[in-house]
């Protein structure tokens, strides 16, 4: 088994909390959708939010599903670059996983498609 990172990102209208959470759901069950992953082989999961997002933390969301309790998360600011997406939240599943590199399928939903043009043309 390897480890592989799964990449996700989506961005949210509106700086409240149920959006931070409805979103971070979104892109993490897209994610766990396209590659197939199960919770018990997550060695970790890491996520970042823009600076203008700070309603709530976004692994709220996660560590409330049934089989993520255990699942180590962490959450960070992303880095406020100019011109940079706003109203955005990234996350980087690491998981063992048998799949070659150019098997796994990164999510990137809402404007966050901008981020990756190239990995978001199928979605």
């Amino acid at each position: 088994m390897k480890v592989r990172g799964i990449r996700g990102a989506i961005t949210v209208s509106a700086n409240e909390e149920q959006s931070i959470l409805d979103a971070t759901l979104e892109v993490l069950r897209a994610i766990v959708e396209e590659n197939q992953v199960d919770p018990e082989e997550i060695c970790s999961l890491f996520i970042t939010v823009t600076q203008d997002l700070d309603a709530t933390f976004p692994a709220r969301a996660i560590r409330q599903m049934p089989g993520w309790e255990l699942v180590p998360l962490m959450c960070s600011v992303e880095i406020p670059v100019k011109g940079g997406l706003e109203k955005c939240i990234r996350l980087m599943v690491l998981v063992n996983t048998e799949a070659a590199q150019a098997e796994i399928r990164h999510v990137y939903l809402g404007d966050a498609r901008k981020l990756r043009p190239d990995l978001s043309a199928s979605r």
